[in-house]
């Protein structure tokens, strides 16, 4: 790889953005891609262009033909994280299965009677309030947000934080009802139509789930759906808007 591309590579890691080394394994030849920015010798075709989003929305590289040449996708993303708000009993069953998925997890609540390493064992625990806690974690584009304490003193604060974030997934617990006045006390605070409609709430998809163990698989599924690009869910309602 030449030096002026590997150091792109390498500012593209130091600021947590993702990226596509391409090699092309019979020239030698290597093009890299950060979010939409391709670097080679060659143009970019459409059809590589295509290839490159579909590994980076899968989190893994793949060996590929084009015109009869042999290429090697790389990938590179900065790690998947969950910020969970709420030491609650769903939690308990979120974290844990996040952690099987890959997700470095940290639970934010300034309970200390909730948030114990007793109730978390092994998870980063922050007894912060949820702004605070957000701020210093500056979500990325491969950072969840899951807001689940039902208290609007701690909930609406962090829904705010996070709407101001490159967080790719942003869920609230409650009802429809429940929604319904967190948006109109969030709309009261200045945010706008756009912003409240990356809201999931209900969050999770809709599997019936009664449990605190069928919500937690309800959240993740719904996250790995908009991790990897699958059908989005019309919010449009929620927001207030017809």
């Amino acid at each position: 790889m030449k030096p002026d591309l590997l150091e792109q590579l390498l500012e593209a890691l130091r600021h947590k953005r993702e990226a596509c080394l391409v090699r092309w394994l019979d020239s030698g030849e290597a093009g890299l891609w950060v979010e939409g920015r391709w670097t080679s010798p060659r143009p970019l075709a459409p059809e590589l262009e295509a290839e490159i989003k579909r590994a980076l929305r899968e989190g893994r590289g793949r060996l590929w033909e084009l015109g009869g040449e042999r290429l090697f996708l790389q990938v590179f993303q900065p790690p998947l994280r969950l910020i969970v708000v709420g030491a609650v009993h769903i939690a308990q069953a979120l974290v844990p299965m996040a952690h099987l998925l890959g997700y470095r997890t940290v639970v934010v609540d300034p309970r200390r009677a909730f948030a114990s390493s007793e109730r978390f064992p092994g998870t980063d625990i922050l007894d912060e309030w949820p702004d605070e806690a957000l701020a210093a974690l500056d979500p990325d584009r491969r950072t969840a947000v899951v807001v689940l304490t039902h208290d609007p003193k701690l909930d609406d604060p962090a829904l705010i934080a996070a709407l101001r974030s490159d967080a790719f997934y942003i869920g609230a617990l409650g009802s429809r009802r429940t929604h319904a006045k967190r948006i109109a006390r969030l709309r009261a605070m200045g945010l706008d139509t756009e912003e409240l409609a990356r809201i999931h709430a209900p969050i999770g998809l809709d599997i019936g789930a009664v449990s605190p163990a069928e919500i937690a698989l309800s959240i993740l599924a719904e996250i790995t759906c908009r991790l990897r690009g699958g059908p989005k869910r019309d919010r449009t309602a929620a927001t207030g808007e017809a």
